[in-house]
């Protein structure tokens, strides 16, 4: 099965650029990197320190429904270029282990999905999720805090 890591899409990330607000209705925060662990959910690349980023509250979900979780994020300040090696590991995900949870097509946790999974293990779990016909895409997110990192996605899913 062909899968593909899907970063925030562009059309977000460059709404922020611009000066708009995030999924609460606030501005970004502007900070500077002090070093590595703020992650770009566009590139999905490692903020290098000294660059300017913005901290953001971020809903992955097209529309308001109780599972539709909100967190902060970190994007680059400055515009980057999507990810688009979309069947390798991103370069953010380099911590021992992230959550993976896989959603149905009505945008709800299909219970029972979600997992913390070593990280060479993402490929795998997802091939093995995105087989059932419950699971529409699937969510990284960080085993420590819950952060939203990136999609994954099935052969003909989201772009």
């Amino acid at each position: 099965m062909t899968i593909s890591f899907t970063a925030m899409p562009t059309e977000d990330a460059a709404r922020l650029w611009r000066g708009g607000t995030d999924a609460y209705g606030l501005v970004p925060e502007t900070r500077a990197a002090d070093g590595p662990g703020y992650p770009c959910r566009h590139c999905l690349r490692n903020i290098d320190a000294g660059d300017e980023l913005l901290v953001l509250a971020y809903r992955p979900f097209p529309e308001l429904q109780p599972y539709a979780e909100t967190g902060p994020i970190f994007l680059h300040k400055q515009p980057c270029k999507r990810y688009e090696a979309s069947e390798v590991l991103p370069p953010i995900l380099s911590s021992p282990d992230y959550i993976v949870r896989g959603y149905g097509t009505d945008d709800r946790i299909v219970y029972g999905t979600g997992a913390v999974t070593p990280t060479e293990r993402i490929r795998d779990r997802a091939e093995e999720m995105l087989a059932r016909s419950d699971v529409a895409y699937l969510h990284v997110r960080s085993a420590r805090n819950n952060c939203y990192q990136c999609r994954i996605d099935g052969p003909g899913g989201q772009s």
